[in-house]
């Protein structure tokens, strides 16, 4: 019987985890949003949708220079699938799509806002450890 209930209480916390999410599991879909949020352009999107409450494609891609049109694209997508971006397309010639932050984007832009303010704060403390190599002499 006690080995059923701690088969059954091992049962109950891997559902647990999964249903919360288990960023060091490899299947876990965390890991996808996490990549999403993240990365370079994903990243800097959601900045500026912080600063500018609607931008349209082209005002996104000149704000963040350098980013292809194919990779913001694909940026946005991931961003709008994974609920943190409004996506607005008008039926017009030539095409109007406007983008916005959703309540949860503009919850999570705030946590990813103080990873980038912490970058640009210690650029000369990570640019240091770049000409070195990042390793030290005892």
């Amino acid at each position: 019987m006690k080995k059923s209930k701690k088969n059954s209480a091992n049962n109950s916390s891997l559902t647990e985890k999964f249903r919360k999410g288990n960023l060091f599991a490899a299947p876990c879909p965390s890991r996808h949003v996490l990549k999403h949020v993240c990365s370079q352009w994903g990243l800097l999107a959601l900045m500026a949708l912080r600063n500018e409450p609607v931008m349209r494609f082209s005002e996104l891609r000149r704000k963040l220079g350098g980013v292809s049109e194919k990779m913001l694209a694909q940026s946005l997508q991931a961003l709008v699938t994974d609920g943190f971006v409004n996506r607005t397309a008008y039926p017009v010639v030539p095409p109007h799509v406007e983008y916005s932050l959703t309540e949860m984007g503009k919850e999570v832009v705030e946590h990813v806002a103080k990873l980038a303010d912490w970058i640009e704060c210690n650029m000369p403390r990570v640019m240091e450890a770049q000409q070195t190599g990042g390793e030290r002499t005892l």
